[in-house]
């Protein structure tokens, strides 16, 4: 196989022995600090799985330290409670393998136990960027991380998820990233993943309030300040907005020292997106 699954959990032992056999290709498991038993679990029932256990909740970014550990050219992700359905990550794989300009690829992504289509593919289907002929399929900005597969070399060039977003629209910074850097995004729809979220039981205003933390930094990280105001009018409009905004703040100062603006062709496509998505 040319390519790795790189799968990053916190507590979900029960979902990751469901889902992790399912994946046709190898796979590291990184462990949030899981404190209900996962990588014993794992290892005692999975031995084909390699199991890195963290001190500390890295979030999203524990999927850097799968990728740099990983020894093939392509690296899928999936979130414990989804897989790559039937031969997709082999696909993958022959796709980034003939398709050199192209950095990732991102599935049709079917959801729950009636498998019905994600809104993110229905919107990715219309191809509001076009189907540039290199790519494989229609051009995107954006994915969701348990439905992508990337070019190992690029992944790292551009620094993988950023720590400091810990989880929750992560994924946004790294598709500017991967566009600025000059690689290609696609959505291909022969390949298909598989998502089987279990309720929880958690409440759902923390990840709205962190989803638009994330939001916020990544504008003020890479978008013009016009776009950066109009975020911040967004989120004063919400209760979870304001709270998200709260958090931002307190990060703006590392978000102005980082902050490199994407090149006018990523901006003129991330504007086209906005438009299309209305």
């Amino acid at each position: 196989m040319s390519v790795t699954v790189v799968v990053a959990t916190r507590n979900r032992r029960d979902q990751v022995l469901i889902t992790l056999p399912k994946h046709q290709a190898p796979i590291i498991l990184v462990d949030n600090a899981s404190t209900d038993g996962t990588p014993e679990a794992v290892e005692a029932t999975l031995p084909h799985v390699r199991v890195v256990r963290l001190a500390d909740n890295a979030g999203a970014a524990a999927r850097n330290i799968g990728v740099r550990l990983a020894s093939t050219p392509f690296v899928a992700f999936a979130d414990d409670d989804s897989y790559w359905l039937g031969d997709a990550l082999g696909a993958a794989g022959r796709i980034l393998a003939g398709h050199p300009a192209t950095g990732l690829v991102t599935a049709r992504i079917l959801v729950g136990p009636q498998a019905q289509l994600d809104p993110v593919s229905e919107h990715m289907a219309r191809a509001p960027l076009g189907a540039p002929p290199a790519l494989p399929g229609p051009a995107v900005l954006g994915f969701l991380a348990c439905a992508a597969a990337v070019r190992r070399e690029a992944f790292l060039a551009v620094g993988g998820f950023q720590p400091r977003l810990l989880m929750y629209g992560e994924e946004a910074l790294l598709a500017m990233d991967l566009a600025a850097a000059g690689w290609g995004l696609a959505y291909v729809p022969s390949l298909t993943v598989r998502h089987l979220p279990a309720p929880d039981g958690r409440d759902p205003r923390g990840p709205r309030r962190l989803e638009t933390r994330n939001a916020l930094l990544t504008t003020w990280l890479r978008r013009p300040a016009g776009r950066a105001v109009r975020a911040v009018s967004r989120a004063l409009s919400t209760r979870d907005g304001r709270a998200g905004l709260r958090y931002a703040l307190a990060d703006l100062p590392w978000a102005l020292r980082h902050r490199r603006p994407v090149p006018p062709t990523v901006e003129a496509a991330l504007r086209v997106l906005e438009t299309s998505a209305q």
